[in-house]
């Protein structure tokens, strides 16, 4: 059976805007909130007008007065030669190197977002940040501030937009999706003593010019994110609810908490 299929059998009734607000607003999300989304269509069952129509109950519950933001990654900018899902062979390296288009953040595709993230960032204004492999898309009050600067190296890091999100107190919302999914719980990594300094490689446009620029970064493991997620349930600070047939959790971080998300 098709996935989309799947997700009308999930129905009884379809999912529509009005529905989606309705289930949003039963999770406490109004007008003015800040959140950051992670999402599963699929997870969601059936939506007439699919991800155009998730992303607009969105923006018409949190409103122009809040912000929308969703991680819209890139990880394909990159080195081919560290490629692993899946790699290519080694003789056509140097052929990707000299003809990968630089990152644009009109035009460049996310890769592995999901649908819904994918259609976020064409909406109308929708900035997005300049990161070529970790870049984020808002939508609403601090859609601009929130999305510049964004630091090339350690790039989920302090000089991020994460860092801007953490000190507003930004709820997270994981639609259909597991703490895995969490990109927030990124940013600890880089309050951790110690931590290994990896580079990647990515082709951006520098004073005109299409070069392949070197990144710095930490190392990255998303194997703690769940215990991490549950350790938020326990204390309490989880909100669970559903969004058409998605299983949904919102949470935010705990003031007191100066390491963790």
């Amino acid at each position: 059976m098709s996935k989309e299929g799947q997700a009308i059998g999930k129905m009884q009734v379809p999912n529509t805007i009005d529905s989606l607000k309705r289930d949003l607003q039963t999770l406490g999300i109004k007008s003015g909130d800040e959140v950051i989304v992670h999402s599963s269509l699929s997870a969601i069952g059936w939506v007439s007008g699919g991800a155009v129509a998730v992303i607009q109950a969105l923006m018409e519950t949190v409103t122009e007065e809040g912000t929308i933001v969703m991680p819209t990654q890139s990880g394909d900018l990159s080195d081919p030669s560290l490629w692993q899902e899946p790699p290519v062979p080694k003789e056509w390296w140097d052929t990707i190197r000299n003809t990968m288009p630089a990152y644009n953040p009109q035009i460049t595709p996310t890769r592995g977002m999901g649908k819904i993230v994918e259609v976020f960032r064409t909406f109308p204004n929708v900035k997005r940040s300049n990161h070529p492999q970790v870049s984020f898309a808002a939508w609403g009050r601090n859609s601009k501030d929130w999305m510049g600067d964004h630091s090339l190296d350690y790039g989920l890091g302090e000089n991020s937009p994460l860092r801007k999100l953490y000190d507003h107190n930004t709820r997270v919302l994981l639609i259909g999706v597991g703490y895995d999914s969490n990109t927030a719980f990124h940013l600890a990594e880089y309050r951790l003593p110690n931590t290994k300094v990896d580079k990647s490689y990515a082709p951006i446009m520098l004073n005109g010019k299409r070069v392949w620029h070197t990144i710095k970064d930490v190392s990255h493991y998303e194997d703690w994110f769940e215990e991490m997620g549950e350790a938020f349930e326990k204390q309490g600070s989880v909100t669970l609810g559903k969004i058409g047939a998605a299983e949904v959790k919102i949470f935010f971080r705990e003031r007191e908490c100066g390491f963790c998300y």
